[in-house]
């Protein structure tokens, strides 16, 4: 029954691709050199480049949003939803790539600071701050829009959604990413 409904849940894992995400498929190749990945050293932020194959390895719940607090809003519902669940990180980690680029004019210092604080409050989670946009353009996102993709632990997409998921998405995101991480 369970792989039934798992098999129902990833054949309705999404309702519109303005992207080029494909289901059960890996990821575009993206690299954002410019900030990158943050990384936490001996309480101090470094950035590293980072590459859309990282994502292998564990079940992840990506999210990609433009640098702007409205559209950080925008799933903030699914992310305290996530939190509540407490994941086995050592099979789950969370995404967040925030295109900077993305930011109001003027905001770029709030985004990066935004961001750091983000990364020091939550060291499990990956982030990844993409100065230039680079997530974006190569994935054929909206913008000022937010980006839900659900990946299972070889880096394929399970549910990719723009935009703020309804309640029913939601639970949906939560059903699947516990049955991948079984």
């Amino acid at each position: 029954m369970k792989k039934l409904a798992f098999v129902l849940l990833t054949s309705l894992a999404t309702s519109s691709f303005a992207h080029n995400l494909q289901l059960n498929t890996p990821l575009p190749y993206v690299s954002v050199q410019t900030d990158g990945e943050l990384i936490i050293n001996n309480g101090s932020i470094n950035y590293k480049n980072w590459e859309s194959p990282a994502v292998a390895g564990k079940v992840r719940v990506l999210q990609h949003m433009a640098g702007r607090s409205s559209v950080k809003e925008k799933n903030d519902g699914l992310m305290e939803m996530i939190k509540a669940q407490r994941f086995d990180s050592s099979k789950y980690q969370t995404t967040t790539i925030i295109n900077a680029e993305d930011a109001i004019f003027g905001t770029g210092p709030f985004v990066k600071s935004s961001a750091e604080k983000g990364k020091k409050n939550n060291p499990h989670s990956q982030v990844i701050l993409d100065q230039t946009g680079q997530v974006k353009k190569d994935w054929g996102l909206q913008p000022k829009e937010s980006l839900i993709v659900v990946l299972d632990k070889s880096g394929k997409v399970k549910f990719a959604h723009e935009g703020k998921l309804s309640e029913q998405q939601m639970n949906q995101v939560i059903e699947l990413v516990k049955n991948l991480v079984q």
